[in-house]
């Protein structure tokens, strides 16, 4: 389980750490210093691999170890079913958390321009649109594959789908954010083109997506959890926009993917587990008897089964994973400084806490849901990765809070 997992962790630490990279370098472009909405677009547009990528993972990790795709055909209209979804919600969720960002940014602002608008809505589902298509194949490329390798696919699916997908649709927010802001004053028509030609597509997505019966349950019923998750994330766009503003708190961008990332995706390895074990052992609404009475964190990482182990394994693999990333990111910077002893402590401090929270929700939050009939592959994982999104940003602050208090610069 742990070389699994190892891997898929340190491919996802790599990705989340050249996303943070990136961050800091595109903030000192025109259109991030012209619209800073785009910065609380970022943790909503970024969380839509815990919305709609780790769920998928985990829907079809769900389905090879219940052996649901044992069978050509079913298999491959599982899978265009889940695709053809996945791009539905991709194309309404880009054009909430635009909406959001939007919402959000007159509110802290006071005023929102029109073309501002219109350049959030398409930079944001143009992005999330391709990201989404590009990262659902990469998907089930990993999935097909760890069935033939005999690897199961819970310990290295939901990883692997954020490993590179935080780099991915941060490079394609920057990209189009920047190109239609090149043609906001010559070419403004072409926003309005991009918006509507997504929006004609949805009908497409609607029609394949009903095919099979898991994707049409899905299409009636698996909205709220994403529509909320992008909302919670949102919030955490909110704060990181603030903290980016904030010249006592320089630096904080690039850590903030490192530290949400790395969060959700080890929380999201747990509750795929979870929620297999139950798929395969009880029947709906029907839980073991220790998750029946009152919730402790003691049943999350002590006990006798797989899951109590996997916690164990995931909590203990934040300290040297992020002392790793920590200094990755100091040798990408060039190498000449070192963390200082006091930002490594309160960095890491930070993400044990974050992720011993999220691992204590995922537990409860899992047997709840499978308790109230609902699939936890669906619903879980989105809640946790934008709790995990919101917590990382507070806890990451408040670190950066701690460090301008005492005058540490954050090096040696």
């Amino acid at each position: 389980m742990l070389l699994q997992i190892l891997v898929p962790f340190l491919l996802a630490g790599l990705g989340t750490i050249c996303a943070g990279m990136l961050l800091e370098v595109v903030q000192s472009w025109d259109v991030f210093q012209e619209i800073t909405e785009l910065f609380i677009l970022v943790p909503a547009v970024l969380g839509m691999k815990g919305n709609l990528e780790m769920t998928l993972a985990s829907r079809l990790s769900t389905a090879v170890n219940a052996e649901k795709m044992e069978s050509t055909r079913e298999k491959w209209m599982l899978i265009m079913g889940n695709l053809a979804l996945k791009q539905l919600q991709a194309t309404v969720l880009g054009l909430l958390a635009s909406l959001m960002a939007t919402v959000l940014g007159w509110m802290a602002e006071g005023q929102m321009p029109l073309h501002h608008i219109m350049l959030l809505c398409s930079a944001s589902v143009s992005t999330t649109f391709f990201a989404s298509l590009l990262q659902g194949i990469i998907m089930v490329g990993v999935i097909l594959g760890s069935m033939r390798m005999g690897i199961n696919p819970d310990n290295v699916a939901t990883p692997m789908a954020a490993s590179f997908g935080d780099l991915i649709t941060l490079a394609l927010l920057a990209c189009f954010s920047q190109w239609f802001f090149s043609l906001i004053e010559l070419y403004p028509y072409v926003l309005y083109l991009v918006d509507m030609l997504f929006i004609c597509l949805i009908p497409l997505w609607v029609v394949i997506s009903s095919k099979h019966p898991a994707s049409q349950l899905l299409l009636r019923t698996g909205w709220e959890p994403i529509i909320t998750a992008m909302v919670i994330s949102s919030i955490g766009g909110l704060i990181l926009d603030k903290a980016v503003s904030d010249p006592n708190l320089a630096g904080i961008i690039v850590y903030a993917p490192v530290i949400n990332g790395i969060g959700g995706n080890l929380v999201s390895i747990q509750a795929s587990r979870i929620s297999t074990n139950l798929h395969l052992n009880y029947s709906h609404k029907e839980v073991p008897e220790d998750r029946k009475g009152c919730f402790s964190p003691c049943h999350t990482f002590f006990g006798s089964g797989a899951n109590h182990r996997c916690a164990q394994v995931l909590l203990l693999l934040v300290i040297p994973g992020q002392i790793v990333f920590l200094h990755a990111i100091h040798l990408l910077k060039g190498g000449h400084t070192l963390p200082s002893a006091l930002f490594t402590g309160a960095f890491l401090s930070a993400s044990l806490i974050q992720v011993f929270c999220l691992l204590c929700i995922a537990d409860c939050m899992v047997h709840f849901l499978w308790r109230q009939g609902k699939d936890p592959d669906s619903y879980s994982i989105p809640y946790l990765t934008a709790l995990g999104d919101l917590l990382g940003t507070v806890l990451l602050s408040l670190a950066f809070v701690l460090l301008w208090y005492f005058g540490d610069s954050g090096i040696v």
